[in-house]
Formats: structure tokens, sequence, C-alpha cells
């Protein structure tokens, strides 16, 4: 008898990826015993009504990994033609991946640029003032060092540009709060009945998307609808990351991951290293929010104009990607996004979760398509 494993790995990006780099970090392992088995033949027998084996990424990189052991030997599904697997969705589809959705005021996006810009003048500024005695020694014409009183203090001249350069972006911030909850308030009272969405076929990850879509409600404020599907890894669950990193929940954090913020994390949701700055403000009375997250592995598919009346076909992300896999450590999610752009107070999404059956062709992506984990930056 020799036992069949199911073995699991993954280095997920945290939030911000650009900014750590991929090989300094671990690598979370997960073995599954399948069962023990007589013969090679027995055990790939069963293996053959499991999903493929499936890798993205590289071990030197990010990597999401699932493989099958028949003792000391790496083993293969051979026939899963089509194969769905059937496990329901994470907690964090059902709180954050479906439904309506707004988009954020592209003034955060605007000001978050501007802000690296006020820091890059404030250091020239601090530096100038600094070399400005040696500078005078030279005799070298200085400008922007005479003082200015404000109140009891006397201040550089130069502060009259800088701090409010400091100040703007921060005003302008809570300003585009405010008005991102105006809209969700607007939102809520409006009450809209949700798109129908009829398939024509089942889904599978290499073959087009085809639907029918239809409104029961229109707008009169609606101007045209575009639709799209995508794919992409969700955040592992952080207590499970824990465990198979080996360290108790109320330890040191693994390397890239943040400590536990409270009222932004919860168990089985996500990895929990975004919360608070995931997204903009947003009103507390509905589940998830209102802004969709990016998953910060994630390929997009066709798009297309919705015509009424007509059948939509969406081409597959390229290259080839996995079907749909859930588990607390490898979420390989599948979506429908409608887009409707409206006259006033920016876009509005519809997002529908797919279950997507593994195609029969070989899955082989190296460089992963990252982005950032802000939801400001989803889609424009």
């Amino acid at each position: 008898m020799v036992e069949l494993e199911e073995i699991q790995r993954i280095r997920y990006p945290p939030f911000e990826a650009s900014r750590w780099i991929p090989s300094a970090l671990p690598i979370a392992r997960r073995s599954t015993s399948l069962g023990d088995f007589d013969s090679r033949e027995e055990a790939q027998s069963f293996l053959n009504e499991k999903g493929p084996s499936v890798k993205i990424g590289d071990d030197d990189s990010w990597l999401i990994e699932r493989s099958y052991q028949y003792g000391s030997d790496e083993i293969q599904p051979i026939s899963n033609d089509g194969c769905l697997e059937h496990e329901v969705y994470p907690n964090v589809v059902y709180r954050q991946r479906q439904g309506w959705y707004l988009i954020p005021n592209p003034i955060h996006n605007i000001l978050r640029k501007f802000i690296n810009g006020v820091v890059v003048v404030l250091l020239l500024s601090l530096a100038y003032l600094f070399i400005s005695p040696v500078l005078i020694f030279l005799s070298i014409p200085v400008y922007g060092i005479e003082t200015v009183r404000w109140g009891l203090l006397d201040y550089p001249s130069l502060a009259v540009i800088v701090v409010p350069l400091i100040f703007a972006p921060l005003i302008m911030r809570v300003i585009a709060n405010l008005l991102d909850l105006r809209r969700q308030n607007s939102f809520l009272k409006r009450g809209l009945t949700s798109p129908q969405i009829e398939f024509i076929k089942p889904s599978i990850s290499d073959a087009p998307l085809e639907i029918n879509l239809t409104f029961p409600e229109w707008d009169q404020g609606w101007n045209h609808v575009d639709v799209m599907w995508r794919v992409g890894v969700l955040p592992p669950a952080r207590e499970a990351l824990f465990k198979e990193l080996g360290r108790e929940g109320k330890q040191q954090p693994p390397p890239g991951l943040a400590t536990e913020l409270p009222h932004h994390w919860e168990e089985g949701l996500d990895d929990g290293t975004a919360g608070g700055e995931d997204a903009p403000m947003e009103l507390q009375n509905v589940k998830g929010g209102f802004y969709l997250r990016p998953m910060r592995i994630m390929a997009t598919g066709g798009s297309q104009r919705w015509e009424e009346g007509k059948p939509i076909s969406l081409t597959s992300p390229h290259p080839i990607w996995p079907g749909s896999l859930n588990s607390d450590l490898i979420r390989i999610h599948w979506e429908c996004i409608i887009r409707i752009e409206r006259e006033r107070e920016g876009a509005l999404l519809w997002v529908q979760p797919l279950k997507v059956a593994h195609s029969t062709k070989q899955t082989q992506i190296r460089d992963l398509p990252l982005h950032d984990g802000r939801s400001e930056l989803d889609i424009k």
C-alpha cells in the first residue's frame, strides 16, 4: 500500500506586492492524504476523478501550485476533460465579490500620485534649507529663506508654498470621501433590481463565455453597458497560512503578512494584509462594502458592448488559466462583470461569480499579472 497525497503550495503577493522581494518570503505547503492504494494504476484511476495539477508562477517568484504525489513519484490526472470542481465558494466571494458595486471617486487615485510628488518637493525643500548657509558662504544667490511671521513664530518664506501643498491633498481626500458617502446613500435609497444572466452553455476556462443578459429595470440615466469576464487568485485564508507556516494566530505574523487589524479582517475572509487601505471610506451597514477589491493576481478576458436581445460571447483570458478551485489556501476565482456607464455619479458594477470547468489543455503561466490591492485601481 502506497499513500497518494495532494500537495498545495502558495506564496501569495501581499498588499502592494511591488514593494516585496518574492524569493525572500516563505512558501506555505500543505500535504493532504487521499488514501492508500495497492498500485499506481489504482491511484491513477482514483485521481482521474479529481481536478488537474495546477502551477502558476514559479519557486523564485509568486507561486500557486497543486500537485499529486504517489509515494515518492509525482502523478498526474489523465482523463479530466472539462472537469468542474464542486467546492463551495469561500466566504470572501459571498461577502465581497457578488452583487452591486460602485466605482471609487477618481480623485483618490489622482491625489495618491500627487502626494508622492509633494513628498519629493518637501524633501528637496528641506535639503535646500539645510545647504543654504553653504550657498550663502559661497556667494551663491538663495531665495525663499527669508522669514515670514505666522502668529508668534517665524517660518521660512518657502513654507508659504510647501505647507499648502502638504495639506491640500488631505483636504481633497476628505471632500472625496464625503462625496463617496453621499453616492453610497443615494444608491441604497435607489434599490435597483438585479440583472438576469442566462448561461447558454457550461463555462470552460479555454472556451468563450456565452450568455444572454436582460435588465428587468432600466434607468434613464444609464448610457451603455459593457460586459467582461476575468479570472484571478483570491487571497488565502489568514488562519490557513498561519497554520501551514507554523505560527499561532496571536504570534508575530510570518514575513509578508501584516498584524491583524480590528474591524478590517475576519476569520476565513482573506489574509488580512490590506485592512483600511484597499478601499475608500464606506458605510458600515452593507456587508462586504460598496467597492470591488481587485484580485492581486488577475487576468481579463474579452469584453463586449451589450445590445438588447443579442447574446454575448466573451473570449477567455490568455494564456489558458485553470478552472475554479476553492480551498482555504488556493482560490482560483472566475467572475463576470457588468459595467453600467451612468450620466452622473460614476459607473456601476454588477458582479456575478462563475463556476468554470478546467481546460483539457495544460496551463503554463510563469509571468503573473500582478495588480495593486486598491479598489480605486481595479476597473477604469
